[in-house]
């Protein structure tokens, strides 16, 4: 049975000064001009995921449209967020066993429940500026890449970055976990990716983070376990919802999804509403 702790990490491990403290040892190369590049963990070309009945559903439970599971392009690198507690490894794969889904409702019912508050006073700049590299107490931290770029490099696939650059990323392609679809993006319609806060930072300022210290607060907005490159749109249509009014239209990766939400919510020790962890144990059968 695997084990949470719910104490939130004063002095988390960093990734230490250069890519050499990243996960998975990323190793780099500078001065390459668009060169393409694999991340340095083993890259492991896309899977065909089973082709299932297509087709389109009404708005289900969560408020989100589902989508059937059928011709999405499988992430063989993405990790399951149980085995994924740092968030440090790729992507977010799906919990189907029942092993697996017995200890995300485990993990699930171990969160804390209260009313959401007002939304009063929040503003994104209470978190510190955009994918700062120097938030304390978060894997990739002073590793002289922006968080964004960060993420991008680990859930990206045939990355190629600005001439000169060993950070940017200006090309790639992502398996987006929220649809199953296969997304080649590149720089000049950055848009079509965007980084998922997870637990949405106007989310959680509802829920106590409005009574943070300041550290807390930037630590939460560059944790890597509550970030997701995932497709723009989708994330644009969840904005600052729960589980309860917004779910990934994938319904295979939902557990996955409702798994993350907690992890994040234990290791900040921050409650969520009764309706968002109802529909989060649903999600692995709860």
């Amino acid at each position: 049975m695997r084990r949470y702790s719910t104490r939130f990490p004063a002095d988390a491990q960093r990734g230490g000064a250069g890519r050499a403290g990243t996960a998975g040892g990323r190793a780099r190369r500078r001065g390459a001009p668009d060169a393409p590049r694999r991340t340095g963990r083993a890259a492991v070309p896309a899977l065909a995921a089973a082709l299932l009945l297509t087709g389109c559903e009404a708005l289900e439970e969560g408020g989100s449209p589902a989508v059937r599971d059928g011709g999405a392009q499988a992430d063989g690198r993405a990790a399951s967020p149980l085995d994924n507690p740092k968030g440090v490894e790729p992507g977010l794969a799906p919990l189907t066993g029942g092993a697996d889904r017995t200890a995300a409702r485990e993990l699930i019912a171990t969160v804390r429940t209260k009313g959401r508050g007002p939304r009063t006073g929040y503003d994104r700049d209470e978190f510190g500026y955009a994918w700062k590299d120097t938030a304390d107490g978060v894997p990739f931290a002073r590793n002289g890449c922006d968080t964004r770029n960060d993420l991008l490099q680990r859930d990206g696939q045939e990355l190629r970055f600005k001439s000169g650059s060993d950070c940017v990323v200006v090309a790639m392609t992502l398996a987006d976990p929220y649809t199953g679809k296969s997304i080649e993006w590149r720089k000049a319609k950055a848009a079509e990716v965007q980084i998922d806060h997870v637990v949405p930072l106007s989310y959680s300022w509802q829920m106590g983070s409005s009574r943070w210290p300041v550290a807390k607060r930037e630590q939460l907005a560059n944790d890597p376990l509550n970030l997701l490159p995932v497709d723009g749109g989708t994330n644009s249509s969840k904005s600052d919802s729960g589980p309860a009014a917004w779910l990934p239209p994938s319904k295979r990766i939902r557990c996955a999804y409702a798994v993350r939400f907690a992890q994040v919510a234990v290791k900040y020790e921050m409650a969520v509403t009764a309706a968002d962890k109802e529909m989060m144990l649903r999600q692995c059968g709860g």
